[in-house]
């Protein structure tokens, strides 16, 4: 099969498809790996590497999609790649289509294949191609959190975990998922005050078990979080329902709760986002205030730090990649049924049907 990794274009975006280990191993079994100019550059990875392990560099993103029969990406195509993807192409990649109607449709019109890392499943519920990122997510939410907490940052100039006389900040993570356990753990770390919420029981009973002492956990409800945000220096926005959109936790109307200088961070600004006011920023301009709140959208978390997201992401992707290049998508599919939890837009049919549901389109289950 010939494989393609473009360069990322979206603002920022300074990860890569693969790297050069995980393009070695598709020349190994035979397949042709085009590779993008200075794709891997910003990850760390100079086109060196990638012909040492006897991949071609192409010039331009053009040609990199007009040779390949499967495209291997970080994010989702945007605008200008969409009159670039042929039929029956192979996009393997982060979609997150119910947060994006407009690439909704041009995967539709496109007649492509878009196998989407977010909605591979496993059968207890896991999505291994989302937790690499997931857990570089929800640490950088902390981190991230933290600057913009600074006074400087427009925050209310509170330092995460205090100093000895001085009570440190109180961090809420709403979702106690893989990204909410990395969140509390990291702000446990630093030294703050965290409280964890989730709906799932067991869940909450397995983070006080493992979690420091400085973790709180707490059953989630409209009137628990609101309780919590008077107090709260940090909101971390962590609930997932796979391939839909996130549910808005906390409202507009909630704000006026939230002290002034507070700090929201939407890690799952990438499904629509679980605060009302939430809107997609990018790196450049990472934050913007609605009533005095400070508000950290970015879209694409881990692609500031690319060398660590891309080596990540290639360790989850790499061995269903390979799967999708030795037998080709529909026998791959056929064969492993959590790979094909991935299908969402097949043909110009959606076969995802949380997809279909977000935008009123029509399901239409995939018989393979």
């Amino acid at each position: 099969m010939k494989i393609g990794i473009p360069k990322e274009i979206k603002n920022n975006e300074n990860r890569v498809g693969m790297t050069p280990g995980g393009v070695g191993e598709f020349v190994k079994r035979g397949h042709v790996v085009y590779v993008q100019h200075t794709a891997g550059e910003n990850s760390g990875f100079p086109d060196a590497e990638y012909e040492s392990v006897g991949a071609t560099i192409l010039p331009t993103i053009e040609a990199v999609y007009a040779e390949a029969d499967m495209i291997i990406k970080v994010k989702e195509p945007i605008e200008p790649e969409y009159k670039l993807i042929k039929k029956d192409q192979l996009l393997f990649t982060y979609f997150h289509f119910a947060s994006e109607e407009k690439l909704t449709h041009a995967m539709i019109e496109s007649n492509s294949v878009c196998l989407a890392y977010e909605t591979v499943e496993m059968p207890n519920r896991s999505l291994p191609l989302l937790v690499p990122m997931s857990e570089v997510a929800g640490r950088m939410s902390i981190q991230e959190g933290a600057r913009f907490l600074e006074k400087p940052q427009g925050g209310k100039g509170k330092l995460l975990g205090g100093v000895p006389g001085v009570k440190p900040a109180k961090v809420l993570v709403l979702g106690g998922g893989i990204v909410g356990y990395n969140a509390a753990l990291m702000a446990a770390g630093m030294g703050a005050d965290v409280t964890v919420t989730d709906i799932s029981i067991p869940r909450l009973r397995y983070l006080s078990e493992v979690m420091p002492a400085n973790v709180k956990t707490l059953y989630s409800s409209a009137h628990n979080i609101e309780k919590e945000l008077p107090t709260t220096d940090l909101i971390i926005g962590s609930v997932l329902i796979p391939g839909a959109k996130a549910p808005h936790l906390i409202t507009r109307d909630m704000l006026k709760l939230i002290r002034k200088g507070s700090v929201l961070v939407d890690v799952a600004i990438d499904q629509g986002g679980c605060f009302e006011t939430s809107r997609p920023t990018t790196h450049a301009e990472p934050t913007y205030v609605v009533d005095d709140i400070v508000h950290y959208c970015v879209a694409n978390i881990p692609g500031a730090v690319p060398f660590t997201s891309t080596h990540a992401l290639t360790n989850a992707t790499l061995p269903y990649a390979l799967k999708l290049a030795d037998m080709g998508w529909k026998a791959a599919c056929k064969a492993d049924p959590v790979l094909a939890l991935g299908l969402n837009v097949v043909n110009g049919k959606v076969v995802y049907e949380a997809v279909a549901d977000t935008f009123g389109l029509k399901y239409e289950p995939l018989s393979l």
